[in-house]
């Protein structure tokens, strides 16, 4: 087990002034061990952070104060806004990913997560759909947390949003285009962010081909965000 007390990150500056938190970015660290990834995420040369760290067991690690701007998202859109790390909070879920044998994210690191974001909720005001993955803000470039973590869960313990009734219906790419930029999506590569959407809230089918299924859970999304019951 680590010591929590004996990691602090040196990666992060200051938020512009005025810039709302109003983010939260979930990322799996994509690297064979913790100890690794703690050791990357502290690194002043390779200048990445997170506000936190969850370990597999369910320890967390404060590396940077949410009242800075840690380096987690990179080059990255949501909603419009470009500098993400400004107005995120970012969390890193240690797990191997795709490149080192991803797995899916054991309980007690999925209850540890849950005690965590519903505080960081608590602190800025985050709404449901600013809730995302770092494949939903970077999604040329990244998967994280990926297919297997459970965001579902997460929606159930009131931490972001996930479809829970959706209808399959049919859209042209020019109107799947608008209802990916109308949640969110960055979709200057729109089979990449259907890519991401489906990732997200459709795992069971990830090939950028916007289908009636896929669709149909985008549109219930925007029902939800329409509906006024998020923002």
């Amino acid at each position: 087990m680590i010591d929590p007390s004996l990691w602090m990150s040196s990666n992060h500056d200051e938020r512009p002034a005025g810039t709302p938190v109003d983010m939260l970015v979930l990322h799996y660290t994509g690297m064979p061990n913790v100890e690794e990834a703690l050791v990357r995420l502290c690194d002043p040369v390779v200048k990445v952070s997170a506000h936190y760290l969850i370990d597999e067991d369910g320890t967390v690690v404060a590396l940077v104060d949410e009242a800075r701007r840690a380096w987690h998202a990179g080059v990255a859109c949501w909603r419009g806004a470009r500098d993400v790390n400004a107005r995120s909070i970012g969390v890193e879920l240690v797990n191997p990913g795709h490149e080192f044998g991803y797995r899916p994210f054991p309980k007690a690191q999925m209850e540890a997560l849950e005690r965590l974001a519903k505080g960081i909720l608590a602190r800025h005001p985050i709404p449901a759909r600013n809730v995302v993955g770092h494949s939903d803000v970077a999604p040329t470039r990244k998967q994280d947390p990926g297919e297997l973590f459970d965001w579902r869960r997460l929606a159930a313990a009131g931490i972001g949003l996930w479809p829970e009734s959706a209808a399959p219906c049919m859209a042209d790419r020019d109107g799947v285009a608008a209802m990916l930029a109308n949640y969110g999506y960055d979709v200057a590569d729109v089979a990449a962010a259907v890519a991401a959407f489906q990732r997200r809230f459709r795992p069971g089918r990830i090939d950028g081909v916007a289908d009636a299924d896929t669709v149909g859970r985008l549109a219930a999304l925007l029902r939800v965000v329409g509906a006024g019951r998020t923002l």
